[in-house]
């Protein structure tokens, strides 16, 4: 006798901090209902010499709700060559960095003379979350300058200030909190925070920059949200920027699956995408376009095969986390991904927040 078996599974909601991975959802979510448009939110995109830059605005409530994300700007810089660590390669995404995010301030009303604060949130000590500190720790700060004499600071310079709170761990204080009273006593115009972010793709980790004018969920990234860091909590303008640097265990699972079906059904379908490899070896772009036929899935997976992505990764998790192995994971190489980023953002950001720094003489104001 034949039984329909049916595999009940909880929601699971993908883990993501990027803007771009949320609207990519999104659109692949309207295109199987044969929609076109995501309500209340507009995207640009361009791609220059492999660097891709996107600008997400999400102008409502209802785009809002589409990508899970706060209503607000968002810039995106993707650059998948950062991995091969080519110092001109950094100078180059620090400069065209430097070039965007000054737009993005012009964007959400930050003048050209207003005070800044600079946050880095974190753990020092961990190195996929040192992030924070590390910018921070290279960025160029004036404050002291213009309190203490204000007659000696040339023109193309504002007053910048920075902390490194700590976690709530080591500190015994949100860090909302410490941040909060350092607004009250030196009263910043505006603040920027940066932080560690998670992916929901591997190939994202260590190679894309989020900037957002919505703030930051300290901890958020690992599912350990604390109280938010945004203008309503502290009365002012918060720009974050983040780096993701670590991925869900569960997600690496689920895509290591749809890798191996898709490299299978392409060598059941004779496809030869790369004939200069003797091996035929796809690369994960050609996996990640190339659609498994339901029947091969079925076959190979069983009922398995019929589950949704959404419903896989419901039961990756339900399988890895009673044998606590739903992890988060950063790649081995991280201790030299994080200070070469931290630099290269740190250098962006010192040179739209400064007219008078730019990359030529920026090692002389950089510590």
């Amino acid at each position: 006798m034949n039984q329909e078996h049916q595999i009940q599974l909880p929601p699971y909601s993908i883990r993501t901090d990027l803007a771009r991975e949320a609207h990519e959802m999104a659109v692949q979510k309207h295109h199987e209902k044969g929609q076109i448009q995501i309500s209340g939110v507009r995207i640009e995109e361009t791609k220059d010499q492999g660097i891709t830059t996107s600008w997400i605005w999400v102008d409502n409530q209802a785009g809002a709700q589409e990508l899970g994300k706060m209503p607000g700007t968002y810039l995106t810089i993707e650059v998948p060559a950062l991995r091969g660590k080519d110092s001109v390669l950094q100078q180059r995404v620090a400069k065209h960095f430097a070039k965007e995010f000054s737009r993005f301030l012009h964007e959400v009303g930050i003048g050209s003379d207003a005070s800044c604060l600079l946050v880095g949130l974190g753990n020092r000590n961990v190195t996929a979350d040192a992030l924070g500190p590390l910018v921070v720790e290279h960025s160029m700060i004036t404050r002291h300058l213009f309190l203490l004499a204000p007659e000696q600071v040339a023109e193309g310079y504002r007053s910048v200030g920075g902390i490194a709170p700590g976690v709530l761990g080591t500190t015994g204080m949100e860090t909302s909190e410490i941040i909060n009273g350092i607004v009250q006593h030196a009263k910043p115009d505006f603040v920027i925070v940066f932080d560690s972010l998670a992916a929901r793709a591997l190939n994202r980790v260590n190679t894309t920059i989020q900037v957002a004018d919505t703030g930051i969920h300290p901890g958020s990234g690992v599912g350990n949200n604390r109280k938010a860091i945004n203008k309503e909590t502290l009365g002012i303008p918060v720009i974050a920027i983040g780096i993701p640097t670590v991925v869900d265990a569960v997600t690496i699972a689920h895509d290591t699956i749809d890798y191996v079906l898709s490299h299978v059904s392409r060598e059941m379908q004779g496809v030869k995408n790369n004939p200069l490899d003797p091996y035929n070896r796809p690369t994960v772009r050609d996996l990640q376009s190339h659609e498994v036929p339901l029947e091969t899935r079925n076959r190979m997976m069983g009922m398995i095969g019929k589950l949704s992505p959404e419903d896989k990764r419901g039961l990756i998790k339900e399988v890895l986390q009673p044998l606590g192995q739903n992890l988060i994971v950063t790649p081995k190489e991280v201790d030299e991904f994080i200070g070469d980023m931290a630099k290269l953002v740190a250098l962006g950001v010192n040179c739209a927040l400064h007219p008078a720094v730019n990359n030529e003489n920026a090692s002389m104001h950089m510590h």
